[in-house]
């Protein structure tokens, strides 16, 4: 069964459709932590040389893409929180690409960002974890459109799976 079987379209912005489709479990927290243990083991046995590959020009290299990933999750955490507690402002949008650029991945080890990343993860299993099922199907808007907090559950591991494909697909 795909995710977005068991979600409401009226639930998220069509465009992250894909991600959702991509959500590796039903459950949430099983998505996230499974996401957790894979994600550690894939980027960890990633040969060095690949660390700063791109597979073309201005595409950017797996350690932009993993503190993509993790910049991600840190918005999208956030957006759940604010929605989470009730808060109806509606939320910004966020610039991905002026996010890697600033990022500066290319001055880190792939191990740092691993560690940041680790961090994150239990971050959001941990906010994931507080919220109840009443919680998870509360509505507030990001970037124009309605959306609930059990969606940009979802997107967090589909956005991540997506990646993880990508790297395995254009990287290795």
């Amino acid at each position: 069964m795909m995710i977005s079987e068991t979600i409401n379209i009226e639930e998220y912005n069509p465009y992250y459709k894909a991600y959702i489709d991509k959500a590796s479990d039903v459950d949430i927290l099983k998505g996230l932590k499974s996401n957790f243990d894979n994600a550690i083991d894939f980027y960890s046995k990633l040969p060095y040389e690949k660390h700063d590959y791109a597979y073309a020009e201005d595409k950017w290299t797996i350690k932009d893409i993993l503190l993509h990933v993790v910049d991600t999750e840190r918005v999208f955490s956030y957006r759940a929180l604010r929605i989470a507690r009730g808060d109806k402002t509606p939320l910004a949008g966020f610039e991905q690409d002026g996010y890697v650029v600033s990022g500066n991945a290319k001055k880190r080890s792939l191990e740092s960002l691993i560690e940041e990343y680790k961090s994150v993860r239990l971050a959001t299993i941990s906010l994931f974890q507080s919220f109840d099922r009443e919680t998870l199907l509360k509505m507030g808007e990001a970037s124009g459109f309605p959306i609930s907090v059990r969606a940009l559950g979802y997107i967090i591991v589909g956005h991540e799976n997506h990646h993880i494909q990508v790297i395995k697909q254009r990287y290795l």
